[in-house]
């Protein structure tokens, strides 16, 4: 069981849900430490006066924003404090959506929302909103403070439980205006073409097996933290020699990609068919 970082309730009305925040993620990335080469001594980050060439401490330390112009204007930690959201322990759902009028691009962490408690009553009332919403495919869009930052968060409905992912504001998500010149100069595809496209994709359909992706690098990462363990010296590859492709236009490399495809099913399934 992951730790909680947050625990209140959800609340909509006159009804209070209470629960638990958990990270629905795992890093499992590889970190590394930064090291002296010369005696493997670890490196430290220290904070530096460029001017008077000293050490400083965290006491001395001041927040400067700095203007389009290159102006500094300092605040301070007081009033920073000043404009921190009122904290509470409350996830206070505004309104119900349709999930699916909710564009993914405005999400952003996931976490799963679990029963703060065995008692009855809440549990009572967990399992009711994860039904209802399960059932009528909404999504709750609500506020919630944790420390001392205010999230705008989507609650919805995930294998028989509550997922809350905190949300981007419209404002930081790019307008397609700010990339429209890039797709002024496309031109609109022929039918042929369109038709073609869609075989291609078809070929490469199937069901989301979330199992079946992995993180090859990751992997092979891991195999060369193993092998050096064990005292192995490892070699990099000699980098290949890419040979130019010839230049195909649009329909002629659609079709070639339909037919490569539809050869190599064909030859797997004569080697399942020889194997069996």
């Amino acid at each position: 069981m992951p730790r909680s970082l947050w625990s209140g309730s959800l609340s909509f009305g006159l009804v209070n849900v209470p629960v638990v925040m958990v990270t629905a993620v795992r890093n499992l990335d590889l970190h590394f430490r930064q090291l002296h080469d010369k005696d493997g001594a670890p490196i430290e980050v220290q904070r530096w006066c460029s001017v008077e060439d000293i050490e400083v401490g965290w006491d001395e330390i001041a927040r400067a924003f700095e203007l389009d112009d290159g102006e500094q204007v300092i605040v301070t930690d007081e009033e920073l404090q000043a404009i921190e959201p009122r904290r509470t322990r409350t996830i206070e759902i505004e309104q119900f959506v349709d999930l699916a009028e909710v564009d993914p691009i405005y999400f952003d962490h996931p976490y799963y929302l679990l029963p703060a408690s065995a008692d009855d009553g809440s549990a009572r009332a967990y399992r009711l909103l994860s039904d209802v919403m399960a059932r009528t495919d909404r999504a709750a869009l609500g506020r919630f403070v944790m420390r001392t930052k205010e999230y705008l968060a989507i609650v919805r409905a995930h294998d028989q439980a509550l997922m809350l992912s905190t949300m981007l504001f419209a404002d930081e998500v790019r307008s397609r205006k700010d990339v429209e010149a890039a797709t002024q100069k496309s031109h609109k595809p022929s039918a042929q073409q369109l038709k073609a496209a869609v075989a291609v994709i078809d070929e490469l359909a199937g069901d989301w097996e979330p199992g079946d992706w992995k993180d090859r690098y990751r992997r092979r990462l891991q195999d060369v933290v193993a092998r050096k363990r064990k005292g192995k010296t490892i070699k990099a590859p000699q980098p290949r020699e890419v040979e130019p492709s010839e230049s195909l236009d649009l329909m002629a490399a659609l079709e070639q990609t339909l037919a490569e495809m539809r050869d190599g099913k064909s030859g797997k399934r004569r080697k399942q068919k020889q194997e069996a």
